[in-house]
């Protein structure tokens, strides 16, 4: 599954800071603007993986998966 998100980046100092808009706790600090976002698209990866595992914990067993577009 492909989905889009919103980074909002800004360099502050030799830094370059980063959040992605739509997912909570996304965010980085890097040096450089290529590894930001390589960092900030890694922690949405891994934050969705968390949110996927907690909802299926929480269903337990005989749960369905059905996609949902937006």
């Amino acid at each position: 599954m492909k989905a889009e998100f919103t980074a909002i980046v800004k360099r502050d100092g030799n830094w370059w800071l980063g959040w992605v808009e739509e997912v909570p706790g996304a965010n980085a600090q890097e040096k450089t603007k290529e590894e930001l976002m390589i960092s900030l698209k890694e922690a949405v990866e891994d934050i969705l993986e968390l949110r996927r595992e907690d909802a299926r914990r929480q269903a337990q067993n005989n749960f369905e998966e059905v996609p949902l577009v937006i």
